[in-house]
């Protein structure tokens, strides 16, 4: 039965690239009819979360002739007072809010777009608060904490007819474009096997319990999350490290901006693996609790294999990746290889580097600015480099390798029925429960 469903897979449709074709109509969302805003009208942004990713953020968008920032949230006063002030200043004026609870911002009628840069396990509720008030959304990466919330992401975003834009903003990079065409082209001939690095962290002693600080409110901070005593590094970037917020450098970490590319380059961006096995290490204590060391390894319906690393474990083992920016992808195929990293690439033959890809040639969408690109969108109705759909197939590689990995089984994925095949127990850790009141509507 299992030999003939995989038959079945990979004869369901097969593309020019091989991948799985799903018998999806898109929705127009993702080509959105033009008109959303008037030509001549500035876009009133907000910003919810605006610490170290947020209010990187803030100082891009702001740069914006057409961008207004109107409101900040977040739960950490210092930073939403911070952001607010520098946006007043730049502005002259006093008409940025500050908020400390997203939902007060988002039922603001004035509003016409958000960024979301909060820890992950607050994207998704955010996000569907924020597709049902009708906001674009500039949405951080990873789409969400568990799978289950990637579907409910996607549902309210189709539901409400809003633009989404997922921030791997890797799609509108000009080597990664490159890349991918090399492969989409059969520039390394047919494509074999493709590995990516992604980022890896060392491990923290248990942390000491201290007391709450009077600029954050720390039970709107856990939200979702289970109730644990606070302690300040908790409360840092380096919540991506914490499995009750982050599935870690496998995903939102690092790791979703490579698998990102994998997907896009092997025309995957509308399905997935459909077998997934691995192994890792977990830290036994401390305060760090997500995937520290792995190697997995995804089969994908048209042969492809995608063997997913911590960069460290890529450096030692893959020659490619023993360069300064060891946190990359690599495309093998039957005649050349390419890799890829921010800031790099290299190939060979080298011959493949001064390719010029022909107009009648699989041309990939170009976009040298993610934010850019998000605005056009919302103002013109033209398409986002990273809609909702790929962010969904994208995040479903992150979420596969992290269960198969603690389960510590070989797990067989179905990309139409979006779960694992005869496993319960995997299907089980699809999805995880939320600390009352909050909950996926």
């Amino acid at each position: 039965m299992k030999l003939d469903r995989r038959k079945f897979l990979k004869k369901a449709g097969q593309g020019t690239a091989g991948a799985l074709v799903l018998p999806t109509i898109l929705p127009s969302r993702v080509f959105p009819a033009p008109g959303r805003t008037l030509p001549g009208d500035k876009i009133n942004f907000a910003l919810i979360g605006v610490g170290e990713m947020g209010s990187g953020h803030l100082r891009s968008f702001i740069e914006y002739d057409d961008v207004v920032v109107k409101a900040v949230c977040d739960v950490n006063r210092q930073d939403a007072d911070s952001a607010a002030e520098f946006t007043n200043r730049r502005y002259s004026s006093d008409e940025c809010k500050v908020y400390g609870d997203f939902r007060e911002l988002l039922s603001r009628q004035d509003i016409d777009a958000v960024l979301i840069a909060t820890p992950d396990h607050w994207h998704t509720l955010i996000g569907i608060e924020a597709a049902r008030q009708g906001k674009h959304m500039y949405y951080e990466k990873p789409l969400s904490l568990f799978f289950t919330e990637c579907q409910a992401m996607r549902k309210a975003i189709n539901r409400y007819g809003v633009v989404f834009q997922l921030g791997t903003q890797q799609r509108s990079d000009e080597r990664f474009r490159f890349a991918c065409e090399l492969v989409r082209n059969g520039k390394l001939g047919e494509l074999e096997k493709i590995t990516v690095g992604s980022a890896s962290y060392s491990p923290v002693p248990v942390q000491p319990t201290e007391p709450v600080p009077d600029w954050l409110d720390y039970d709107m901070w856990l939200g979702p999350a289970p109730e644990v005593p606070y302690t300040h590094l908790r409360c840092t970037r380096n919540f991506t490290l914490i499995y009750d917020y982050s599935v870690g450098c496998i995903s939102g970490a690092y790791g979703i901006h490579h698998i990102d590319i994998a997907q896009w380059a092997n025309d995957a961006d509308l399905t997935g693996p459909i077998e997934v096995e691995g192994t890792g290490t977990i830290p036994e204590e401390g305060l760090y609790d997500t995937i520290h060391t792995w190697e997995a390894e995804h089969i994908y319906a048209n042969g492809v294999k995608l063997v997913y690393l911590d960069h460290i474990t890529a450096r030692k083992r893959i020659p490619q990746f023993d360069v300064p920016n060891s946190m990359g992808v690599l495309f093998e195929g039957t005649e050349g290889w390419v890799y890829v990293a921010r800031g790099y690439l290299d190939a060979e033959p080298k011959s493949l580097l001064k390719i010029i890809i022909g107009p009648d040639e699989v041309r990939l969408p170009r976009s040298n600015d993610h934010r850019r690109n998000f605005l056009d969108a919302v103002r013109m109705g033209t398409p986002v480099m990273c809609p909702v759909e790929t962010a969904v197939r994208s995040d479903t590689v992150c979420h596969q390798a992290d269960i198969a990995i603690r389960l510590g089984q070989r797990l067989e994925w179905d990309p139409l029925a979006e779960q694992f095949a005869s496993n319960e127990a995997a299907n089980r850790m699809l999805h995880r429960p939320m600390r009352p009141p909050w909950r996926l509507t």
